[in-house]
């Protein structure tokens, strides 16, 4: 073998490593950054790229996965996310508490990305760092627990406009947890606790006064369904009574009218209204601490009352010839006379009446004697 022969090998061995090296192959969603003799040139996209060697290579970009940088030549277009570790932070009413973030970052400019700044992801991480603790310093306590998206928002603003001439687009912020100190663990526990129990407390004096309200009106609506039942009865029980009455008075009152006609119908004689006139006495005689006058009695108290009348009239004439004592004194009649003179008239017949209508007494004839006197 010749020396042109040895060279012509070596040529063709050297030509088929620079087109191997020449031809890239970029995956979908990634470039390269291709310098040329040192210099920028081009971005390769995806699919199949041909660098011309010893003149075209590609740029090396550093990227952190995880806790630690890597360095490729592929540039990664995807959303990326950066956690970092929990830092030192104080806040406005110095409190020390540790806070950890997370940072969602996409590279829209390869070529800034790799020419504005030397270290893109330490440079991220350290800017977040440094504008967390400004954030956070310029809030107490209370605020930084329960004012999250706010400083979410703030630090994702901060970052955005930071990293913008690197080629970098800050689309998220997350604040990952907050830890403050164990005594501040415990007080927040004690208040917690003690806002649970006071809520527990108000729950109950309000359960309790909505049951008082309840019972109170349960009663009240009782108290007037039990008044207007009892009105209801009374009513009842009054027009019950006021129809029985009625009912009873219409039964008397037809009663009477049958009974009225009856007897003028029957054409009943006198000795027949006697007869029931005895009967209707010896009805209204029967029970205990009753006494009944007849009507026949009247006659004898009518005579009664004449032999009053006749001792009034003699006593007084007597007075009155007291003066005059030689005059001859008459003798007065004797009480057996006048009980005599008075059962006398008594037994005078008296004219028919009808039942109920007093009779009127015959007039008595005066004694001779008192006609002497006269």
């Amino acid at each position: 073998m010749d020396f042109l022969t040895v060279l012509l090998l070596i040529a063709a061995v050297v030509v088929g490593i620079a087109l191997i090296t020449g031809i890239r192959i970029v995956p979908q969603a990634k470039v390269m950054v291709v310098e040329r003799l040192g210099r920028f040139h081009s971005v390769a996209t995806s699919g199949l790229n041909i660098l011309i060697p010893f003149l075209d290579s590609p740029r090396a970009f550093e990227m952190r996965a995880g806790n630690r940088y890597m360095r490729s030549n592929l540039v990664d277009l995807r959303e990326q996310v950066m956690g970092f570790e929990t830092v030192q932070v104080i806040t406005h009413d110095n409190v020390n508490m540790e806070v950890g973030s997370v940072i969602y970052y996409q590279v829209v400019d390869p070529q800034k990305a790799l020419y504005q700044v030397e270290n893109l992801a330490l440079a991220i991480e350290q800017l977040t760092m440094t504008n967390l603790r400004n954030i956070m310093g310029g809030l107490t306590l209370d605020q930084t627990l329960t004012s999250r998206e706010t400083v979410n928002t703030k630090l994702r603003m901060v970052l955005d406009d930071a990293t913008e001439k690197w080629g970098v687009k800050v689309t998220r912020v997350e604040l990952r947890e907050i830890e403050p100190p164990q005594a501040i663990k415990s007080a927040m526990a004690k208040q917690m606790t003690a806002e649970r129990e006071r809520r527990a407390e108000v729950t109950k004096a309000e359960g309790d006064k909505a049951a008082a309200i309840l019972q109170a009106e349960g009663e009240k609506i009782s108290r007037i369904l039990r008044a207007e039942a009892e009105r209801d009865a009374e009513i009842a029980r009054a027009e019950g009574h006021k129809r029985a009455v009625m009912l009873e008075a219409e039964g008397k009152a037809e009663a009477t009218r049958l009974l009225f006609e009856a007897i003028h119908q029957g054409r009943a004689t006198p000795e027949v209204l006697a007869l029931r006139y005895m009967e209707t006495l010896q009805e209204l005689g029967k029970g205990d601490n009753k006494m009944f006058i007849p009507y026949e009695a009247t006659a004898a108290l009518g005579a009664v009352s004449a032999i009053k009348d006749l001792f009034g009239e003699t006593a007084t004439k007597q007075q009155q010839r007291a003066p005059a004592a030689q005059a001859p004194r008459a003798q007065a009649p004797s009480a057996a006379a006048l009980s005599a003179q008075a059962m006398a008239r008594a037994a005078v017949p008296e004219a028919t009446t009808l039942v109920g209508t007093p009779a009127v007494p015959v007039r008595r004839t005066r004694p001779a004697s008192e006609s002497q006197e006269d």
